[in-house]
């Protein structure tokens, strides 16, 4: 056994199945302190929301914590201060009140909480039915702009705005490059869109859980990748299953 990069969405990912969270964290606390093993989150959620999905589910404290899908990365969930460097990555190309106002004009759009409206991640709920043709519309139109930016839609609701490096897989191999672990020692968790980011940017290993939402089926569906698992199994017991298969525990 030697130590690894472990990096996890955390909604109906990392938690969903008390029983196989359990098993899985008791795995994951012996690795960190025998191997040296990290722990990240990396979540669709703001920081406030991550703070009340501890409170009620009381996950072991990450090495580091990814929020607003990969456009924060905080040294420890704590933290109240994103990594500098990583935001000064995002900030070129980056102009937020014009993608606001670019929008406004979208009455599809329905603008998500404040809380969720972070400086390099602009919210918005869209339903499935209608996105398949805004997306496009929308994607135009930011570029008539001139902004060099991604749209990603997930869970059949959520679209967010975001800088063009600015994802959860991208936010993963800068953690793996600063700390020393290669792709054959990375291994990333999820179960929708936002996700693709953590199987695409390259040959990390990559679990999806077996309640995958749609979008990230059809994109698995795609690939000839055999760096990326299916799990059977549910939540913290798919992950569990992946990382038995891949040979990490």
């Amino acid at each position: 056994m030697s130590k690894f990069l472990f990096v996890s969405d955390l909604d109906h990912t990392f938690v969903g199945d008390d029983a196989a969270l359990i098993e899985l964290q008791t795995h994951l606390s012996h690795h960190r302190t025998n191997y040296g093993t990290k722990i990240v989150y990396a979540t669709g959620r703001s920081p406030v929301l991550y703070r009340q999905l501890k409170a009620e589910k009381s996950p072991i404290d990450p090495d580091a914590l990814v929020t607003s899908v990969g456009t924060e990365i905080y040294p420890h969930d704590a933290s109240d201060t994103p990594d500098k460097e990583w935001s000064e990555i995002l900030s070129h190309g980056w102009n937020r009140d014009i993608i606001v106002s670019t929008l406004d004009q979208f009455s599809q759009l329905a603008p998500q909480p404040d809380s969720e409206q972070r400086p390099f991640k602009v919210s918005y709920y869209l339903s499935e039915t209608a996105a398949a043709t805004v997306v496009p519309q929308i994607e135009s139109a930011l570029a008539e702009q001139g902004l060099s930016v991604k749209l990603v839609y997930s869970g059949g609701q959520d679209l967010d705005v975001l800088p063009i490096k600015g994802n959860k897989g991208l936010a993963m191999q800068f953690l793996a490059r600063r700390w020393g672990f290669s792709s054959d020692r990375t291994v990333a968790c999820g179960d929708s869109g936002n996700d693709i980011a953590l199987f695409s940017v390259g040959d990390e290993r990559g679990i999806i859980v077996g309640n995958a939402r749609p979008e990230l089926v059809a994109w698995h569906q795609s690939q000839s990748s055999n760096h990326v698992y299916r799990a059977k199994a549910h939540y913290a017991a798919g992950i569990l299953e992946g990382l038995k298969y891949f040979g990490f525990i």
